[in-house]
């Protein structure tokens, strides 16, 4: 029951009888609507009860949905979570868009799955290869079965003989994709990503490794890169079967965008770029799908994601194709092409926090 319907009833002598967490769940109310961020989200996350993890969990499973359906990502106010329906928009909206394709259309890569781990996963070194000096120090609960980008279903429906996770695992000598590897501790509230990651004859090895505390939110080093190219985490910018499953996406999606500039803007740290014109975006520029935008006519599973688009929005996370949203490659969730090459570049806008 809402304060203004309590207050009503108090005014008309009604008597009723509050639920016993409705206190709580007023305080949990406000502190969404101080920071920004929704209300309902916020009050279904903090009701649902976390299962026990005493294994490594698998994003594509039901007991991963239960564990997400419980896990508050960041805080309320941290960038991902907030609602920005009405944020203004962004005075050079119009240009930024054509820059990056007014007529091109979004897209979607299955790519970034993930695995959940105990608070007691064993811990494993991982050597650093590339980017030593902007990685957070090892060691890190990396599990036997940690899934490499991509896997299962890019290379289910790319091949007719697809690999095995064991296959899929071993690092190329030479660099051949972006070979993301995400572990996710919901216990500890600590995230782990990791680019060009693989196994070789000496152990686990990987370009780049990021730390998150998905509880403080706090954001890498000033000028930092991450598994991705803005220094933002990946993992809360993915979406989930479980979201599409509930009808909406709530938190910010993670898209990349070919021609970005030399810059960025809060939440990333770090820009990949040497062009310097005012019409690029820069790494961690958010989009908005227009709130005029019909999603009606679309299936539910893209409803979802159109929503989340409406209410949450895109930031810009890394260099690659134009207008491409990360999708956890679950088996569950349905082949999404067709439905979104219907949504424009044009459909979008550029917001800007408010002040």
């Amino acid at each position: 029951m809402s304060r203004i319907a309590i207050l009503l009833c108090l005014c008309m002598g009604v008597a009723f009888v509050l639920p016993t967490n409705a206190g709580a769940q007023l305080s949990v109310q406000d502190d969404a609507i101080a920071a920004g961020s929704d209300p309902a989200r916020l009050v279904r996350i903090r009701a649902a009860e976390m299962p026990e993890i005493t294994e490594p969990v698998l994003f594509h499973t039901p007991e991963a949905d239960a564990i997400l359906a419980a896990f508050e990502v960041f805080p309320p106010e941290n960038a991902f979570n907030q609602v920005i329906e009405d944020w203004p928009l962004h005075p050079n909206s119009a240009s930024i868009v054509a820059s990056v394709g007014a007529d091109k259309p979004l897209r979607y890569n299955p790519d970034m799955g993930f695995i959940i781990v105990p608070p007691d996963q064993e811990l494993v070194d991982v050597q650093l290869v590339g980017y030593p000096g902007e990685s957070d120090p090892g060691p890190y609960p990396v599990p036997e079965n940690v899934p490499i980008e991509g896997w299962p279903v890019w290379h289910q429906r790319s091949s007719e003989t697809p690999p095995t996770l064991e296959e899929v695992q071993q690092r190329p000598p030479a660099y051949e994709g972006d070979r993301h590897a995400i572990v996710v501790d919901p216990t500890r509230g600590k995230l782990y990503e990791f680019f060009v990651m693989g196994r070789t004859e000496d152990g686990w090895a990987a370009d780049q490794a990021s730390i998150f505390d998905l509880k403080t939110g706090e954001a890498r080093p000033d000028g930092w890169t991450s598994a991705d190219a803005a220094g933002l985490p990946i993992f809360p910018a993915v979406v989930s079967y479980d979201e599409i499953e509930r009808g909406i996406v709530e938190h910010a999606m993670r898209v990349t965008i070919r021609r970005t500039r030399r810059a960025y803007v809060a939440p990333a740290t770090h820009y990949a770029s040497q062009l310097t014109d005012e019409d690029l975006p820069r790494m961690g520029e958010r989009f908005r799908l227009r709130a005029d935008f019909d999603v009606s006519g679309f299936s539910p599973p893209v409803q979802a994601i159109l929503r989340g688009l409406q209410k949450y929005g895109l930031l810009v996370a890394d260099n690659g194709i134009e207008w491409a949203i990360s999708v956890a490659p679950d088996p569950r969730i349905p082949v999404l092409h067709e439905e979104l090459r219907r949504i424009r570049g044009s459909d979008f806008e550029v917001v800007v926090a408010p002040e």
